[in-house]
């Protein structure tokens, strides 16, 4: 199961994603690709196509709900690395639910990261096929 993040990309079609300029690659080295930015105010860039509506991010590449990824993820501003999805690290993410919601996906739960588990290969939930490894043995006294 992927990442839910990589089925959806809703967040990148709700909202503003407004940074301080500082983070263009023409300033600094490995920044956002300024040519994917416009001016908002003297001291805030924002990414191109967020600026009115409908909002969607030039760095976008996505059929909404099917498949997602930001074209240009290594060097995404810092507001964009700083919206969590809903329950990745413990919590609710209200922008996340919002954006989702908005094109009629139900919000994330836990339920959504339970691939990232560890595998059940326990007692409770045996290896399909038998071959669990053998409980250990305790050790030989001397």
């Amino acid at each position: 199961m992927p990442h839910p993040c990589l089925t959806c990309g809703a967040c990148c079609t709700q909202y503003r994603v407004a940074f301080h300029w500082m983070e263009s690659d023409e300033v600094t080295p490995g920044g956002v690709p300024h040519e994917l930015t416009q001016v908002l105010d003297p001291h805030r860039l924002c990414m191109r196509g967020t600026l009115s509506k409908p909002v969607y991010c030039v760095a976008l590449d996505a059929e909404i709900g099917v498949y997602s990824r930001c074209s240009i993820h290594p060097n995404r501003p810092s507001v964009c690395r700083e919206v969590d999805a809903s329950w990745e690290y413990g919590k609710a993410s209200p922008q996340c639910d919002k954006a989702r919601v908005a094109h009629g996906m139900p919000a994330l739960t836990l339920a959504d990261w339970r691939w990232r588990d560890e595998a059940d290969n326990d007692d409770d939930h045996p290896d399909d096929n038998g071959s669990s490894p053998a409980p250990p043995q305790a050790p030989i006294a001397a």
